[in-house]
């Protein structure tokens, strides 16, 4: 054997070996990078459960406390409808003894009362106003979380799939598919950034 064949033989022997290595670094540090997008899709995972929690729930304390509000919306005008009978009937009849003019008047007095608290009862936090509030505010956070929960939804998709390329890309020894990977993984972890924060909000309508 020739010098130079000797050469060539040593050269290629070298190339493979480096080429070799280069495969299993490449295998594993995409092998790291699947690791950690599996966990950024457990987060993802996670703040997903809990937007429809709070959506659910939200959405529940509302319509429980719209049914509250409907009922004392009855009762508020039961006893304004009473308390109005009593005084047309006190206009009725001008003659009324004393005493039995007063006890209506006392009725009516009281029925006032309590349909006035009825309107609103800052004390207690049980009058209409401050029910309507309440509902109000449990509405805000079902629409924010309604407005979280596709974020993390396009997120968990893109994060899966950024897993079946790299893994793969692994198999393969493809870089242009780690990279493909790497691009959808970015993406998915902005848009379960933007899940958690809501920074920007999507065009879904």
């Amino acid at each position: 054997m020739e010098a130079s064949e000797i050469a060539e033989t040593i050269h290629g022997g070298h190339e493979e070996h480096s080429t070799a290595a280069a495969d299993a670094n490449f295998r594993k540090l995409t092998g790291i990078y699947l690791g950690v997008i599996a966990m950024l899709l457990a987060i993802t995972t996670l703040g997903g459960s809990n937007a429809t929690k709070v959506m659910l729930n939200a959405n529940i304390q509302a319509s429980d406390i719209y049914g509250f509000y409907q009922s004392k919306y009855a009762r508020q005008t039961s006893y304004r409808l009473a308390a109005d009978l009593l005084e047309t009937q006190l206009a009725a009849n001008p003659a009324m003894p004393e005493p039995a003019r007063a006890k209506i008047e006392d009725h009516v007095k009281r029925w006032r009362t309590t349909a006035d608290r009825y309107e609103t009862d800052p004390e207690s936090g049980q009058g209409k106003q401050e029910l309507l509030a309440k509902a109000r505010d449990w509405e805000a956070k079902r629409d924010r979380a309604a407005e979280r929960d596709p974020n993390f939804d396009f997120a968990e998709a893109l994060f899966q799939i950024a897993i079946v390329i790299g893994s793969v890309s692994i198999v393969a020894v493809s870089r242009p598919l780690v990279t493909l990977s790497g691009v959808l993984a970015a993406a998915a972890t902005l848009l379960m950034v933007n899940g958690y924060f809501l920074l920007v909000h999507l065009p879904l309508e």
